[in-house]
């Protein structure tokens, strides 16, 4: 106890200074936990593939897919109660939502999901499991040390960071990644704190691993004549991404029809990817094995086999990720794009044979990075991912090209991306620091004011004006005197006309004054719907409804206090 208390104390002292440098050290530290993690399902996949390698020969190895997935959901749901899926955007919703918590298991829950899911065969990749296990530890030590929410926030992206960039051993693609994707925004307040842990993580797997390009090449000669052609395999990209996640998403549409444990369902998917590998080997697992051979310029299939296995890759991730198993989308985005580009490359061959492109290597690189561009919808992460992992340079100007015109593609068929889609669609994506991020902590029990003066029906306009001089509030609720449901609202304006006619004090009652077309709010609404009623009818107040009984008024002069004082708290320093 002492001894943490010393560390709450030295965090406090830096904090009241200044937390950006609380927020370098801790980012580092993360972001070391985060590489740390990465390394550790690395040699976890090679391990799998080591000892299922002697078992992939038999007449039933199809079922190893299955195997695992099945295994993968039963260690979640059973094990550490936790649901499946990619991962990320699980993050996405933490950060928009949660202010940045995350649960301590998941940590280490994804990483070994995913190790059963590809380590036995299924078409998934390292990435997404990574990012959830080192966002959930920049999480933690958040917590740890009672940081804020923009702290934990900007802790859970060193964490992402640090995760992503030892997997890869690409720090700037790491960095570019949880501002583009996971934060969504390019804050000076998450930018230094992430890159050092990018640095961090990287250092960390260079330490453990070796200083490694993933995917090493012979240098490319580009020409125009490529960097005109790269237009067509942006397009081809962008229609393969889209395939891709509608893919993913009817696959995921369809197991949810079936009425059988989520396990078997995972079981099915698997299954169904060990059947495609036995026509293509190339589809199971992450497959970079096969975008070495293609980047080398070594891969020997035909155009037609190279055809099949792009779209077999699709429909194995899709089957993989749609029926429960656990992994990312990156490594298939990669394998599949790297086919696309081969395909691509041996067409123009076909078709202009007297001009000079590039070898298929580096089609290979633009096809890679225009999946990941337009799939993400993250075209700067497809551009420095794809050169950090490849050392090519050289192809920088078609890969910004490919990237950028796929991604921007795919944007006009699938308005968010593979991560975002669900979370927009249920209206849970929220950006932080926005209006409507502060509004969604705030609920309107906490905003009700209970001190207006409600006036039963059949109450007589003398009456009321005696209310009025004794009432610091300018509208008065009716309700019904025997059910005491709310009738409508008198508000001082409507008392007006009658105020200096004091024989109409016993001839007019409330039932004839009050205005009941005035809108009202359920106390189930959200904040921001009651702030757009305010802004609609350009209302200083709006009466609160509780299954038809009055519950209260909220005022906008209190629901601005409160905003201002929930957005103090996002963006302080503790």
């Amino acid at each position: 106890m002492r001894r943490r208390s010393w560390m709450f104390s030295v965090a406090g002292s830096l904090l009241r200074y200044d937390d950006r440098l609380l927020l370098i050290i801790l980012g580092a530290v993360t972001g070391l936990a985060g590489g740390l993690a990465a390394f550790l399902l690395n040699k976890g996949l090679n391990a799998s593939f080591e000892v299922l390698h002697s078992l992939r020969a038999s007449y039933w190895a199809f079922v190893l897919p299955g195997i695992g997935a099945a295994l993968s959901v039963l260690f979640l749901s059973h094990v550490v109660r936790e649901k499946g899926g990619h991962g990320v955007p699980e993050v996405i919703y933490s950060v928009s939502r949660l202010g940045g918590k995350l649960r301590r298991r998941s940590m280490f829950s994804r990483l070994v999901a995913s190790c059963l899911t590809i380590g036995s065969g299924g078409s998934a990749g390292p990435e997404s499991p990574v990012v959830i296990s080192g966002a959930a530890i920049g999480s933690n030590i958040a917590r740890f040390f009672f940081m804020n929410e923009r702290q934990r926030v900007t802790l859970l992206g060193c964490g992402a960071a640090g995760a992503i960039s030892s997997i890869f051993n690409a720090p700037i693609a790491g960095l570019v990644f949880v501002l583009e994707v996971v934060l969504g925004e390019w804050s000076k307040v998450h930018i230094v704190p992430v890159a050092v842990a990018s640095v961090a993580g990287t250092e960390l797997s260079r330490f453990l691993s070796g200083n490694q390009i993933a995917f090493g090449h012979h240098s490319f000669q580009v020409s125009y004549y490529d960097t005109l052609g790269c237009t067509g395999l942006a397009l081809l990209t962008a229609m393969i991404s889209v395939a891709l996640t509608r893919s993913i998403r009817f696959m995921h549409e369809r197991s949810g029809e079936i009425h059988v444990p989520t396990w078997i369902k995972a079981a099915i998917g698997g299954c169904a990817v060990g059947l495609l590998g036995l026509a293509v080997p190339d589809v199971l697992g992450e497959g970079y094995h096969s975008i070495r051979d293609m980047i080398e310029g070594v891969y020997s299939p035909g155009i037609r086999i190279v055809m099949i296995a792009c779209c077999l890759k699709v429909l194995a991730t899709s089957f993989t990720l749609g029926w429960g198993g656990s992994g990312g989308i990156f490594a298939p985005s990669l394998v599949a794009g790297s086919f696309a580009g081969l395909v691509y490359h041996r067409l123009l061959v076909l078709l202009f044979p007297s001009a000079h492109w590039m070898g298929e290597g580096g089609y290979a690189l633009l096809g890679m990075a225009g999946l990941v561009g337009g799939i993400l919808q993250a075209p700067l992460t497809g551009i420095f991912l794809i050169v950090e992992i490849t050392g090519g340079y050289e192809v920088i100007l078609p890969l910004i090209i490919v990237s950028s015109i796929s991604a921007t593609v795919c944007y006009f068929f699938e308005p968010a991306s593979i991560y975002m889609k669900d979370l927009v669609e249920k209206g849970h994506f929220l950006k932080p620091g926005t209006d409507a991020r502060v509004l969604s902590d705030l609920s309107i029990s906490e905003l009700i004011d209970h001190d207006c003066t409600v006036i039963e029906a059949g109450t007589t306009l003398g009456a009321l004006v005696k209310t009025v001089t004794c009432s610091i509030r300018n509208e008065y609720p009716v309700r019904d005197g025997l059910t005491g449901m709310y009738l409508g609202l008198v508000t001082f304006e409507d008392i007006r006309p009658y105020l200096f006619d004091a024989w109409m004090y016993d001839a007019v009652f409330v039932d004839q004054i009050m205005n009941v077309d005035f809108e009202t709010a359920e106390i189930t609404d959200s904040v921001a719907t009651v702030l757009d009623i305010m802004d609609r009818r350009s209302l200083g107040s709006v009466p609160v409804v509780d299954k038809g009984y009055y519950a209260g008024m909220i005022y906008r002069a209190t629901l601005f206090e409160h905003y201002r004082r929930e957005l103090r708290v996002q963006t302080d320093s503790v």
